[in-house]
């Protein structure tokens, strides 16, 4: 290898070829069995986990409720008419 970043495997393939071996993967994997699908309730309760998860994080909610609140507040300066329901 000439040097540190030299692209190997699936970086050096072009995006089609890459997507190509990827979905032989995937038809691979069902096929064996080995593939899982969630059903509706399970990928409720996983976004449900997820969701429990980052509210834990303080800080980082904190942070999206103020940004929330500051888009907000510019959407009812840029557009006044509208805010007030006209």
């Amino acid at each position: 290898m000439n040097g540190k970043n030299d692209k190997r495997g699936f970086a050096a393939m072009d995006s089609e070829k890459r997507r190509a071996l990827a979905s032989k993967g995937g038809k691979a994997a069902h096929a064996q069995g080995h593939a899982h699908e969630f059903n509706s309730d399970e990928a409720r309760d996983a976004g449900s986990k997820g969701g429990k998860a980052i509210a834990k994080d303080r800080n980082h909610m904190a942070t999206i409720g103020r940004l929330g609140g500051l888009a907000r507040r510019r959407r009812q300066v840029d557009e006044p008419a509208e805010a007030a329901g006209e």
